[in-house]
């Protein structure tokens, strides 16, 4: 099963012949391959079911068409999927690590990791990227035999994006690239271009579909300008609505092919023939065109502005932040208030740490209506 597997992927993939493994030995799958069976397990963690009442932008009151940090992941996995594949790269590792990489957000977005962050300033602080990866270490409990999901090495490297030195130290192999030196994987790297192609794109459109953002403030960016014309060209009668999503669509699209045709590019710039050599390369393989670069930051900067900025969405991002700050406020003052069923399980498995991260992982566990449920409670 692995060597018709390896058969069909670029001497640059990850393969599963060269993984590293799981932590906890396991039989192999006759049927599937270990970065399917990553990929499964993820799926089926309380903490993925969670992420349909997260809030990608509007929480999720806002209305029920808006993205959530469910609907955005899947997207990921889709783009990432789609990348991988024509690049021949793993797509089963480069679906499993996008699946997993928002694990970890907290409720209200951004707006509450930046206040679960402050709170957890004198105690490790907390970034999303390295709670996935203790979600499916440690938090998630589905096994007899041990804690986590035991997902192979590759799967669990790839969740970390970015990684300081004293954290990737206390983090061990798992986060040792960040201390050599070394690249991610292909897989992993297309993975943070899809998450960001999906973000930018889809953010807009929610933007557009909550009349945060007015269309005609967006006909000045080349990238929107690009594909409006070519579309009124062809039907000078379509309607806003229905010329928004060919937009947005057609965006995607042309990041993709751009960021494909780039990477491919690079790929023989640095002479990368294995996967070593990806490992060893001094710079990021995966990446846009110049001229592409700068309209999606053109695009990013718009949205910081215009939606991330907007008076809403910032009325959302006050009332995150007195929420998360005063839920864990109380929960410092009395532990007792966690419930007893996570309290027993922390305190008897992780007694090294202290209760502060214990609350930092119950309250990024929250959805944004169990957050605002139990904040009424105080």
């Amino acid at each position: 099963m692995t060597n018709k597997l390896d058969d069909n992927l670029a001497a640059y993939a990850v393969k599963p012949s060269i993984s590293k493994g799981r932590k906890y030995k396991e039989e192999e799958s006759s049927g599937r391959s270990i970065y399917q069976r990553d990929r499964e397990r993820i799926i089926h963690t309380t903490a993925f079911r969670r992420l349909q009442y997260k809030t990608q932008v509007f929480v999720n009151d806002e209305g029920d068409h808006f993205r959530t940090r469910l609907t955005h992941t899947i997207e990921v996995a889709q783009i990432s999927r789609a990348i991988a594949r024509l690049l021949y790269i793993n797509e089963d590792l480069a679906e499993a690590i996008a699946l997993a990489h928002d694990l970890g957000h907290t409720p209200f977005g951004h707006a509450g990791q930046d206040a679960l962050n402050s709170c957890m300033k004198d105690h490790g602080g907390f970034e999303h990227n390295i709670q996935s990866l203790r979600i499916i270490d440690k938090l998630e409990i589905r096994y007899e035999n041990f804690d986590g999901l035991n997902l192979t090495h590759e799967t669990r490297e790839g969740i970390l994006k970015r990684c300081n030195k004293k954290t990737a130290e206390k983090l061990g192999e798992v986060a040792e690239r960040f201390l050599v030196n070394k690249n991610g994987s292909l897989e992993s790297q297309i993975v943070n271009f899809a998450d960001e192609i999906a973000y930018n794109n889809h953010d807009l459109e929610d933007g557009i579909k909550s009349q945060k953002i007015n269309f005609s403030e967006i006909q000045n960016l080349e990238i929107v300008a690009k594909f409006k014309e070519e579309i009124k060209q062809n039907n000078d009668q379509i309607p806003q609505s229905r010329l928004v999503k060919e937009i947005i669509r057609r965006m995607i699209n042309f990041l993709i092919t751009d960021l494909v045709i780039n990477t491919k590019n690079l790929l023989i710039k640095n002479k990368i023939s294995s996967y070593e050599d990806v490992r060893d390369c001094k710079d990021t393989i995966v990446s846009f065109s110049a001229e592409t670069k700068k309209m999606n930051a053109d695009l990013k900067k718009f949205l910081f502005k215009n939606l991330y900025k907007h008076e809403d969405v910032m009325v959302m991002t006050r009332n995150a932040d007195k929420i998360i700050s005063e839920l864990f406020a109380a929960y410092a003052d009395n532990i007792s208030l966690i419930p007893n069923q996570f309290r027993a399980y922390n305190i008897q498995k992780i007694q090294s740490e202290k209760k502060f991260r214990l609350i930092s992982d119950y309250i990024s566990g929250m959805t944004d209506r169990f957050a605002e449920k139990e904040h009424k409670k105080l």
